[in-house]
């Protein structure tokens, strides 16, 4: 009997999406139980309700432009003072990806984390990576609307501990690292990671480093590395080959991931990917000093 795929899609941070493949019939059913499990453990609704202040009505996925904001935290007992909410945290990554449903394409979105914005939680102007740290995710979503002037209808909230695991559980992932680079790992160990410039396969520790590192090049350098990873780890996930690994993938989720997504809105998403050509990436940068640029990046498929 040929066996069939299901494709189901789970965004995580970030920056980071998780794609979960399922080969045979019944494993495919057991996966999509898992997720479904997962992923309503993981929900986590926003104080605002299901939708965004800026729309007249709540979206549908499957028939609206979206969008999704991407929180890379770490809430360590080091870095958010014990706190279970993760509260004092500041946000180390921010990518708002934008859903086209007519013509299935993302534009992402990398906001440097130094931004000076106005932080509705406070009242006042601050590095918008400090908005977490002022009012959690309600607060990062709030003040990003507002500095954007567009609604962000979902966020997926991710702690450095599922980035490592859930790229671990893939067996890695291939990039092109752009320079040589030696930094601290998630525990913040000094000089533990140690890459080599070019394209190879990174653990999830190694793609950590990589995505947060900023004394080799700039803020906005990083920014365009998360959006990359991002795209690495969906490539990945993506593959065929890699359906042994997504009960652990699933698995690594926990508590470590929040969003606001129910199931059947992150399924909604699943004709994106099952496009001919794949799924369309656009990059985008903000950049600039005192006044704010878009710079439009380059268009990527991923198959």
């Amino acid at each position: 009997m040929r066996s069939k795929k299901l494709k189901i899609i789970l965004w995580s941070l970030a920056a980071v999406l998780l794609v979960f493949v399922g080969a045979a019939v019944g494993y495919a059913a057991f996966l999509t139980d898992k997720a479904r499990q997962a992923a309503n453990e993981s929900h986590q609704s926003l104080e605002r309700g299901v939708k965004s202040d800026m729309r007249n009505t709540k979206v549908q996925p499957e028939f609206d432009n979206t969008s999704i904001l991407f929180i890379g935290v770490d809430d360590s007992d080091t870095r958010s003072n014990g706190n279970p909410q993760g509260h004092t945290s500041r946000s180390d990554a921010l990518v708002l990806a934008t859903f086209n449903n007519e013509k299935k394409s993302v534009k992402l979105l990398s906001i440097p984390r130094d931004s000076y914005v106005y932080i509705p939680e406070v009242g006042y102007q601050d590095k918008i990576t400090h908005a977490h740290a002022f009012g959690g995710t309600d607060a990062t979503v709030k003040t990003v609307e507002n500095f954007l002037d567009v609604p962000v209808d979902y966020y997926v909230r991710l702690n450095f501990n599922s980035f490592i695991e859930v790229i671990n559980s893939l067996g890695g992932v291939k990039f092109d690292v752009p320079f040589e680079l030696t930094e601290q790992n998630s525990e913040d160990e000094g000089k533990a990671i140690h890459l080599e410039e070019g394209y190879q396969t990174v653990s999830g520790e190694e793609a950590l480093a990589l995505v947060r590192s900023r004394q080799y090049d700039s803020d906005l350098a990083r920014g365009q590395r998360q959006m990359e990873m991002i795209e690495a780890i969906i490539e990945k996930a993506s593959q065929v080959g890699s359906i042994t690994n997504y009960g652990d993938v699933i698995n690594s989720i926990g508590n470590n991931l929040k969003t606001n997504l129910t199931f059947s809105e992150m399924t909604a998403y699943k004709d994106y990917i099952l496009q001919q050509d794949g799924l369309n990436f656009e990059e985008m940068q903000l950049d600039g000093e005192g006044d704010i640029l878009t710079v439009v990046g380059t268009t990527k498929f991923i198959k």
